[in-house]
C-alpha cells in the first residue's frame, strides 16, 4: 500500500508528498477535501482526473482541510492511494430519488457487492441529508463486522450549501461510498468528544426527528436558555458551546449533539441529528483542554486496535469544535500525529457530522463535536 498527498492552493499545487514514489497512473483511489468554491469548478475535477487518470475520485467540500499535522482553509487536501492486493468498488446516490434519508442509506450499501467487504467510507452530503437516518439505513443493510465510517460534507461556517461527488464535479445533494475488499486490509476506528456535562439526566418528551420540543414535558428551548444564563443572548452560536448527551437507551454510549438553529417564533431547537422521543439528554459545556485530549485518546483507541503500525489514518472533526477551539484548533490534529508513527499519513477534514461506530465494528452511529479516526493498512 502506497499513500501520497498534495494540497492545492490559490490554482496551484502548494506542497505535494510522495516519499513512496507512488505512480499516479496507478493510484486506485483519490479523497479530495476542499472549500466548496474550489472543488465545484468544472477545471479543478479535470485537473484531478488529468493527475489521476485511472483513479476512482472522491471528492467533498468542507468546513476546513487537514493536511499531515496542521489544518488549512481555502485549500483542497488531495491523498492518492493504491494498494498491492485490496481492492475497492464505489457507489453514489442523489438523496432526491429516495423518499428519505433511510432508504438512500439502505440502497447505497446495497450498491456494493458483500463478497470479501471490509470498510466503507462515506460522504454524504451535509445539508439536504438527515444523517441520523442516513446511518440508520445503512446499518440496516451492513453485513455483520463490516466497519461504516466517514462524514457529512462542510461548508465552512458558511451552512449554506455542501458538494460531493464521485468521478465527477460535486454537487448537492451527492451520497457516495467507497467499499474497500481485501483479506490483508487492516483496520481501525475511534471516535471521541471531550465535553463535560452537568446538570441532570432529562427524557425528551417531544420530538421530531432533528426538532426538540420538549425535554421532561418543559418547553426545551425555555429550559436551554435557562441553563445558558448570559449565553443565551448569543444563540444560536452560543449552542455551539453547550451541546448535548444523548442516550438512546439506558444501555446505549452517549452521542453528542449539537444545535444548528433555533426557531424563536415555534420556539424550538434544530439539531444536527435526531433526538428521538424517550431518549435521555445531558447538557453539556466545552472544556478546551479535554477537548483536545479527546483527540489523543481518539488515538491511543486506533493504535491499540491496530494489528500493526497504519499507512493511512483519515480524520473526521466537527465543525463545532474548530469553531470552540479556535486558535487551537492545529492542536488536536498535532496530538494524532505525535502518537502515530512518521510512516502513518494523516489527512481529513472538519465536517457537519462524523460517522463512526461506538463499540469496535459494529452499527455505525451520527456524531456530533467529536474527533473521529479510521487508519487502514495492508499487511505484508
Amino acid at each position: 500500500m502506497k499513500v501520497a498527498k498534495l494540497l492545492f492552493e490559490n490554482g496551484k499545487w502548494l506542497a505535494e508528498n510522495n516519499d513512496e514514489n507512488l505512480d499516479y497512473n496507478n493510484a486506485q483511489l483519490v479523497l479530495g477535501f476542499g472549500k466548496r468554491n474550489i472543488i465545484d469548478n468544472d477545471d479543478f475535477f479535470s485537473l484531478i482526473k488529468e493527475k489521476f487518470p485511472n483513479a476512482e475520485i472522491a471528492l467533498s467540500s468542507s468546513a476546513g482541510e487537514i493536511f499531515s499535522n496542521d489544518v488549512y482553509d481555502n485549500t483542497v487536501a488531495i491523498t492518492a492511494v493504491s494498494f498491492s492486493s485490496s481492492t475497492i468498488k464505489t457507489s453514489q446516490i442523489d438523496i432526491d430519488y429516495f423518499s428519505n434519508s433511510f432508504e438512500a442509506g439502505k440502497q447505497l450499501i446495497e450498491n456494493l457487492p458483500k463478497e470479501n467487504l471490509k470498510w466503507v467510507f462515506v460522504l454524504s452530503d451535509g445539508s439536504a441529508v438527515n444523517g441520523s437516518q442516513l446511518v440508520q439505513g445503512m446499518n440496516e443493510n451492513r453485513p455483520e463486522d463490516v466497519l461504516i465510517s466517514g462524514g457529512l460534507a462542510g461548508d465552512g461556517d458558511k451552512f449554506e450549501k455542501t458538494v460531493v461527488g464521485l468521478n465527477q464535479k460535486p454537487a448537492p445533494h451527492k451520497i457516495l461510498a467507497i467499499g474497500f475488499y481485501g483479506e490483508k486490509l487492516t483496520l481501525s476506528h475511534s471516535s471521541f468528544g471531550g465535553w463535560d456535562t452537568f446538570g441532570l439526566e432529562r427524557t425528551v418528551t417531544k420530538s421530531e426527528n432533528n426538532v426538540l420540543f420538549e425535554i421532561d414535558n418543559k418547553n426545551a428551548l425555555d429550559l436551554y436558555k435557562k441553563y445558558l444564563g448570559k449565553y443565551a443572548e448569543e444563540l444560536p452560536s452560543s449552542a455551539l458551546l453547550f451541546p448535548l448527551s444523548l442516550k438512546l437507551t439506558d444501555d446505549d454510549e452517549p452521542i453528542v449533539r449539537t444545535i444548528l438553529s433555533v426557531d424563536e417564533k415555534k420556539n424550538v431547537m434544530i439539531f444536527a441529528g435526531d433526538l428521538p422521543e424517550g431518549s435521555k439528554v445531558r447538557f453539556m459545556k466545552a472544556n478546551m483542554d479535554r477537548l483536545i485530549d479527546a483527540a489523543h485518546d481518539a488515538a491511543t483507541e486506533c493504535l491499540n486496535m491496530s494489528k500493526q503500525e497504519p499507512k493511512l489514518g483519515i480524520i473526521v472533526s466537527c465543525v463545532g469544535r474548530k469553531l470552540v477551539l479556535g486558535d487551537r484548533i492545529p492542536e488536536e490534529v498535532e496530538m494524532v500525529s505525535n502518537l502515530f508513527k512518521e510512516n502513518t499519513k494523516l489527512t481529513g477534514f472538519y465536517s457537519y457530522g462524523e460517522i463512526s461506530p461506538l463499540k469496535p465494528f459494529e452499527n455505525c452511529a451520527l456524531h456530533n463535536q467529536t474527533i473521529t479516526i479510521t487508519t487502514v493498512n495492508e499487511t505484508e
